[in-house]
């Protein structure tokens, strides 16, 4: 049976630059996806965080650029906690899916598997 399910990701940016972020965010996003069998349509909705060193764009472009143009979208800054690791972007994807809680696949990718490394394998 069909239900809602959070997906949880993360991916560290070489850079502050829009090339830079849009590219590991449409990385992200698409591992995401392919991870976790998704199409589009199964998405309700998608929060993004950054860390305050990544302020040259929006992460959510990334997402209209794959096609996800309906897909409500929101981007948002993480706290800003002496020592965390620099220039993240997190994203907290809300979908439909007939996968259990213990089968959705959490995608850490790059130096964003430091913040999970139980869920990174």
């Amino acid at each position: 049976m069909e239900t809602v399910r959070a997906v949880r990701g993360a991916i560290q940016v070489d850079r502050d630059d829009p090339a830079a972020v849009t590219g590991a965010t449409r990385m992200l996003l698409a591992e995401v996806m392919h991870r976790n069998e998704l199409d589009p349509d199964d998405l309700i909705s998608i929060v993004f965080t950054t860390t305050a060193d990544l302020v040259s764009c929006f992460p959510a472009e990334a997402a209209r650029q794959l096609g996800m143009a309906d897909v409500p979208l929101l981007c948002a800054r993480e706290i800003d906690v002496a020592g965390a690791l620099p220039r993240v972007v997190r994203l907290l994807a809300h979908v439909r899916t007939v996968r259990s809680r213990a089968e959705i696949t959490h995608v850490y990718l790059g130096g964003a598997a430091r913040l999970r490394p139980d869920l990174a394998g």
